[in-house]
């Protein structure tokens, strides 16, 4: 019997649909941002500019959290076999996703304080130089984004086949598809083209107008808002690691709908998802004539979100 295959040769891989690809196209952007990072950093000590040696660190905390993802990705891959991951690895995304987001959320304090201490304590800007970083480090940004860009949509793949419990079919209503692990780097490389596009239009004004008060209130926006994209970010995450359904998710009621019906009572009933686009799911049934458990299953064939099913059937009194 193979590794994460039970006695009756089902798995358990409830990898995305874009798993393989999410994780190449991270791979890339980790690699093009480190490569900006060292020639920053490398170019502001040789120039003696500390614009470019601060943007080139700002660039390592983003690579750091991209990193991340990657690993979570990586790690997930090599162990979606393993027979000690009861439900198997889809949810490592997630967990990856909800410590970006706290990174995310360090980031925009970060940001916050400093801007702060800019605006009670003004320092000489060097104009032409700090536009130049920003113009560079947007471009950077933009061609990342373009490349994640797509990444975490939503997805009806499934990383598994098993017959007596996988279902193919359509989507009957609103599910989570979501990976929050690419979406999680995709909010870093778009937090990073905000703060570069606000610092662009801070530091124009500023050295037309002179108005040095502009580009740490600038800081405090981008900080405010990044912030706001961590919190959603942490409660996706959380969610689905706390088996949360998300709102509006209508799974539940298509459960009930597919089995109640003709003395059939579903006396209890747990939906979770164990990765992006899949969701497993314990069925009690009550009903005054018991059948098969594969009778229900198969009502149940048309739910292509159901991943895997568990169905016990009672007898009623």
């Amino acid at each position: 019997m193979s590794a994460g295959t039970n006695s009756y040769g089902h798995e358990h891989v409830f990898l995305g649909q874009d798993h393989a690809r999410n994780e190449r196209r991270i791979w890339l952007v980790i690699a093009l941002t480190a490569v900006m990072m060292v020639v920053e950093i490398g170019a502001g000590t040789m120039y003696g500019s500390m614009a470019l040696v601060a943007d080139g660190w700002h660039m390592s905390t983003h690579a750091s959290a991209l990193l991340i993802s990657a690993l979570a990705y990586l790690f997930a891959r090599k162990q979606a076999r393993n027979p000690r991951f009861t439900f198997g690895t889809g949810k490592l995304g997630d967990l990856a996703g909800f410590a970006s987001a706290i990174i995310l959320a360090m980031i925009a304090l970060l940001m916050g304080w400093e801007s702060f201490l800019r605006i009670t304590s003004p320092v000489p800007i060097s104009f032409s130089q700090a536009i130049a970083v920003a113009v560079i480090g947007l471009a950077v940004n933009l061609v990342s984004a373009w490349m994640l860009s797509g990444s975490g949509g939503h997805h009806h793949g499934h990383g598994h086949d098993h017959h007596h419990d996988h279902h193919h079919g359509h989507d009957h209503g609103h599910h989570s598809h979501a990976d929050n692990n690419i979406r999680s780097a995709y909010m870093h490389v778009i937090a990073d083209a905000l703060t570069s596009v606000l610092a662009i239009a801070a530091l124009t004004f500023g050295s037309l107008y002179g108005w040095l008060w502009l580009d740490p209130l600038m800081g405090i926006v981008g900080a405010l808002i990044i912030a706001q994209w961590s919190w959603g970010l942490m409660k996706s995450s959380g969610a689905v690691l706390l088996d949360v359904l998300s709102e509006g998710e209508t799974l539940p009621d298509e459960i009930r709908g597919a089995i109640e019906g003709d003395g059939d009572r579903i006396t209890d009933l747990h939906v979770w998802q164990v990765g992006p686009g899949h969701h497993a799911a314990i069925v009690a049934v009550l009903t005054p004539q018991p059948r098969d458990t594969a009778f229900y299953k198969e009502r149940l064939a048309s739910l292509d979100e159901l991943s895997h099913v568990t169905v016990e059937v009672t007898r009623a009194a």
